[in-house]
């Protein structure tokens, strides 16, 4: 597979979703522009990290740049679901946010997953450019999506399946 090297800029909408039974979604991130969707896999616990990095970075912006607005994260479900097919570019290993005080505009960046024997320097890479309150509601959807799994479980933090979970801390005993 070619290297893909894509500036989503600006993003008319970005939005994560998973898609799929608990125990076997699929995560999703998610944007549009003009008319082309870029879709990339992703993992739940980059989804929750992606979530909770960004009303971090974004409190941090409010306290370097008191002037600005406070970003909204109401978001309306039916809006932020993503509907099959889709067509992800490929898997995220890396996933991070940076500002342009410029633009006033938050950058998404995701670098594709790579085994060791491939050369990071082929690694495809996406950057979503959007507006504050555009990832605020990302990552508000984005703690509802990955509650609506399986139970996790106390004791290890691993997710439980219906039957009865593994758990190392229990010594294996099911509960």
């Amino acid at each position: 597979m070619s290297r893909i090297d894509i500036d989503v800029d600006p993003c008319d909408h970005i939005t994560a979703d998973a898609i799929g039974k608990p125990g076997q979604r699929v995560f999703y991130l998610h944007a549009y522009q003009d008319k082309r969707t870029i879709t990339i896999i992703i993992e739940k616990a980059q989804l929750v990290s992606l979530a909770i990095g960004v009303e971090q970075f974004l409190a941090q912006l409010s306290q370097q740049y008191p002037d600005l607005e406070e970003a909204s994260g109401d978001y309306v479900e039916e809006v932020m679901r993503i509907n099959p097919p889709v067509d992800p570019l490929f898997r995220a290993g890396e996933i991070g946010l940076g500002y342009d005080k410029d633009r006033d505009r938050v950058v998404v960046f995701a670098k594709e997953l790579l085994t060791e024997e491939q050369d990071p320097e082929e690694g495809s890479q996406i950057r979503y450019w959007a507006t504050r309150t555009q990832l605020r509601q990302l990552a508000r959807w984005g703690q509802e999506v990955s509650s609506r799994g399986r139970p996790i479980c106390a004791q290890c933090g691993q997710p439980m399946e219906p039957g009865g979970h593994f758990c190392p801390k229990k010594n294996g005993h099911l509960h």
